[in-house]
């Protein structure tokens, strides 16, 4: 069961975060009553003031009777009310440049143009040699939103005010995503180490590690040993990854349930874990010669009772992405403490392949997709979502609420706190697929697993390939900041920990030991 979900949940191995946008904030007011929208604008041709404060104030005058494509305006409207004004226009009917240009004729000094399609950052079209006359700001907001202001104002003068606040590059969310990150990994290695230590224990045995192949150990764990399985596990996740590509819309619903169900039991395993830590005893009773603890009964329903809540209000963004990534870390603990490599030849293998997969899937698909996308991206973000498939720094939002698409939760999301506009458009996240966690964490577990193996008292191996994963993780997200796009995280990450863990082998002189590890295969061979 673990082996079965942990080939589909590993399936969605992606890092990627957010293009940068083009966003910036209407602030409406009249003394009393201000108003905040969205605004999609064309940074090259309306330089914004940064703040509230330096942005300049105009009446918002509203024209949205008209689309502005040509002069002279109807009769009603007051050549002299439009002067030094903002103009409200629709859209449609002709482009852009067009209506700029006939509202900078008029004497407005800004437009704001009311869409009720896609919000797309204005630009000039390909026959257009018009665009360098517009002198004048030129913005798109939702037209719901200026029905909202109409009515929020109910007919006094609205006085409106562009501003654009710069968002941080080194958003604080990015070291919210490395503090999990990195706190997963030591906690799943540590919890993988302790694990094996009691194994040992218990069997009054040495260093080495108890046999029994691929077959379950006594606490459940599963030992991942033949190089060939691991192959093929990894060209199963290939497959299931492309199946989701063409199939999202019907597979998606299928790992949200598997999720629902793995990350229960995680939660539960790890509380459980934690109890046991606290020294809590538990009560037991039995019914008809069955015994239940009273203990577990009690934390089982408040796991599942988490899963559920998470996947009624799986789409609510607000708040949501905190039981999300609750659900998350509790999976990749149990992952990393029951799946164990049982050699660092395994490690090796699984690893390069899984980068290899990674890179394939996130820079070579886009050349063999009809819209340039890839694999990976496309179904980590879901087919809806437009966010990555812009170009450049276009921007696309709707302009009317949207039944949220669904999304596979195998990634931790922490929203981008610092990008006000961007949030006021629509709620900006961090994202860290569960695969840049676990992956490494499997490796980091062996070396946790390795240094009780060899009596390591200052976990040596454990607490090196951890210094790397963060090293890594830290290059990864540099190199994403300023590339401005996603990056495969194991590009980065297999390097640092596969190189550091064989090269403290090699100072410790132990590199045959750490490459043949535990005696599962030989003892397999021996056992008929």
């Amino acid at each position: 069961m673990a082996t079965t979900v942990g080939f589909v949940i590993l399936s969605a191995i992606f890092l990627t975060s957010q293009i940068d946008c083009q966003e910036a904030i209407l602030h409406i007011s009249n003394g009393t009553v201000q108003r905040e929208y969205c605004l999609v604008y064309n940074e090259s041709w309306t330089p914004l003031a940064e703040t509230l404060a330096k942005a300049e104030q105009y009446v918002l005058i509203n024209m949205t009777s008209t689309a502005l494509c040509e002069d002279p305006l109807p009769s009603e409207t007051p050549p002299a009310l439009l002067r030094g004004s903002v103009l409200v226009v629709r859209s449609g009917e002709c482009t852009m440049v067009q209506k700029a240009l006939v509202a900078q004729s008029l004497g407005a000094r800004a437009l704001l143009v009311a869409s009720n399609t896609t919000l797309i950052t204005p630009g000039p079209i390909a026959n257009e040699s018009r665009y360098a006359k517009v002198h004048i700001p030129l913005a798109i907001m939702r037209y719901r939103d200026f029905l909202d202001a109409r009515q929020a104002f109910s007919g006094k003068v609205m006085q409106g005010q562009m501003y654009a606040p710069p968002h941080a590059a080194l958003d604080p969310s990015i070291a919210v995503m490395l503090l999990i990150a990195i706190s997963t990994i030591a906690l799943g290695g540590y919890w993988s180490g302790v694990c094996e230590s009691q194994r040992l224990s218990s069997r009054g045995g040495g260093g080495g590690g108890a046999g029994g192949g691929e077959d379950k150990a006594d606490s459940g764990d599963v030992f991942l040993y033949s190089p060939l399985k691991v192959v093929i596990f990894v060209g199963l996740m290939c497959g299931m990854l492309v199946l989701m590509y063409f199939f999202y819309n019907i597979l998606v619903y299928v790992i949200i349930a598997i999720f629902c169900l793995a990350s229960a039991t995680a939660l539960f395993s790890c509380f459980d874990a934690i109890l046991d830590l606290m020294g809590c005893g538990t009560i037991s009773f039995s019914i008809r010669g069955s015994t239940f603890s009273v203990r577990s009964l009690i934390l089982a329903a408040v796991c599942i009772s988490i899963a559920v809540v998470w996947g009624v209000y799986r789409n609510e963004d607000r708040w949501i992405w905190i039981l999300q990534d609750l659900l998350g870390i509790a999976f990749c603990l149990n992952f990393m403490k029951t799946i164990s490599l049982s050699n660092f030849k395994i490690c090796v293998i699984l690893l390069s392949l899984l980068l290899l997969y990674d890179v394939f899937f996130v820079f070579i698909t886009p050349f063999f997709t009809k819209n340039g996308v890839s694999i990976m991206v496309q179904v980590a973000l879901g087919p809806d979502a437009s966010g990555e498939k812009t170009q450049g720094n276009m921007v696309e939002i709707p302009a009317e609420p949207q039944v949220p698409s669904e999304k596979l939760p195998v990634v931790m999301r922490v929203p981008r706190f610092s990008a006000q506009a961007q949030n006021l458009c629509g709620l900006q996240f961090s994202i860290l697929g569960y695969g840049d966690i676990i992956v490494p964490g499997l490796l980091v577990a062996y070396c946790s697993r390795f240094d009780v193996w060899v009596n390591s008292s200052r976990k040596v191996y454990f607490f090196s390939c951890c210094i790397a994963y963060m090293l890594g993780m830290i290059v990864t997200f540099a190199v994403m900041l300023l590339s401005g796009m996603g990056q495969p995280a194991l590009l980065y990450l297999v390097p640092f920990t596969l190189i550091t863990s064989a090269a403290v082998a090699a100072r410790r002189r132990e590199m045959k030991q750490f490459w043949t590890g535990t005696t599962y295969e030989r003892e397999d061979l021996v056992v008929p």
